[in-house]
């Protein structure tokens, strides 16, 4: 599992606590680098020989670079709440003033403000989950952010690799996702042939933790096809 930006193992504990009854679950860390390429690359050098892969938002952007470098090892693929596209003008313009911001000792500000609001369908932000948010981010520290949005910034665009991948392919979003809405998860459908998408309702970008059970006997059903 490669959790989204800013985020650790406490993301997807629902999941973990779900699957690891019949599955062995690893967290594969998305943080020491700042290219997808050598991201992906490091979690191939520590993951077993074949696998199952489900990727959030920044985790998924860096499965689907995991799978364009390996295709052969992956038995699955989980892409959730995430994008295909190379990032848009727009976003990759906010980066820099985020990063300077965060190198400045803002990174608390630029999430409660910039960052983990966009998390929350409009009208629905958790208390709960907006804490846990701020609490994964400020334990990865500032660093991590930095190379995390530059990996973001300058990624490629990955959409020729999803229209070459032939194992079961699980598509999942929440309704109200702001930052990868559900026109993205539609375009992956296209692209990839056999796949099946689940639209999570009353849900934003963390379906993981907003609707767990629902992302969870998803989650179970893909695993069983793999």
């Amino acid at each position: 599992m490669l959790a989204g930006m800013m985020c650790d193992a406490r993301l997807f504990h629902p999941q973990i606590a779900a699957i690891s009854r019949s599955r062995a679950v690893h967290l594969a860390p998305i943080t020491g680098h700042a290219t997808t390429q050598a991201l992906a690359a490091e979690v191939l050098a520590h993951a077993p020989p074949r696998f199952a892969l489900a990727g959030l938002s920044m985790g998924g952007i860096v499965a689907m670079e995991v799978f364009a470098q390996a295709p052969d090892r992956i038995a699955g693929l989980a892409l959730l709440d995430t994008n295909p596209r190379a990032e848009l003008p727009g976003i990759r313009e906010g980066r820099g003033p985020q990063i300077e911001a965060v190198q400045q000792g803002a990174l608390a500000e630029v999430m409660a403000d910039g960052m983990i609001p966009n998390y929350f369908a409009e009208g629905t932000e958790d208390p709960a989950i907006r804490d846990l948010c701020m609490s994964m981010a400020r334990d990865l520290g500032p660093q991590v952010f930095v190379r995390q949005s530059l990996a973001l910034r300058n990624r490629p665009d990955r959409q020729d690799v999803l229209r070459q991948v032939k194992v079961p392919t699980l598509i999942l979003c929440g309704r109200g996702d702001r930052l990868c809405p559900v026109e993205r998860h539609r375009l992956m459908q296209s692209l990839i042939a056999g796949s099946r998408l689940e639209i999570i309702e009353d849900a934003g970008h963390l379906p993981v933790l907003e609707r767990p059970d629902h992302v969870n006997a998803a989650l179970l059903r893909w695993l069983e096809e793999t």
